[in-house]
């Protein structure tokens, strides 16, 4: 199972694998509103003709340290998506506050990762005003 995170905490993930379809899929067209599995390699500005058609896009990060992720969902929104983005894999609640600014909606994490790193730990990344380095360095200056 999964948990999905969100600013109020975590949820029961009720979405299973087979609700989400390929990009390839998706080029041979739909007929309903659709769940997208967006690999973090291919190129977001071909969805912007199927936006209508696209009700959550999933963009995966496969380790901790593959950030692809965060470009594709800041890339999405600017190019009007408006739909759901979900981050899936392997993200940490420090990086949560990084995912919401990039245009996520939503985390979707493993119970094991849920267990290490429990909902409170999310919880109060959504609360934090941190200032990034460079507004630190320009405040101080």
């Amino acid at each position: 199972m999964s948990k999905i995170v969100r600013d109020y905490g975590f949820d029961q993930d009720r979405l299973r694998q087979e609700d989400f379809i390929s990009l390839d899929t998706l080029r041979k067209g739909v007929e309903n509103p659709v769940r997208l599995d967006l690999n973090n390699d291919e190129n977001p500005d071909e969805l912007q003709p199927f936006f209508c058609w696209l009700e959550l896009i999933r963009i995966p990060f496969p380790d901790f340290n593959d950030g692809r992720g965060f470009s594709m969902a800041k890339r999405l929104r600017q190019l009007g998506y408006q739909g759901v983005l979900r981050a899936q894999g392997y993200l940490i609640a420090d990086q949560y506050r990084m995912a919401r600014l990039s245009g996520f909606d939503e985390i979707e994490i493993d119970d094991l990762l849920a267990a290490r790193q429990p909902e409170w730990l999310w919880r109060s990344q959504v609360l934090k005003k941190n200032l990034s380095y460079q507004d630190r360095l320009l405040k101080t200056g």
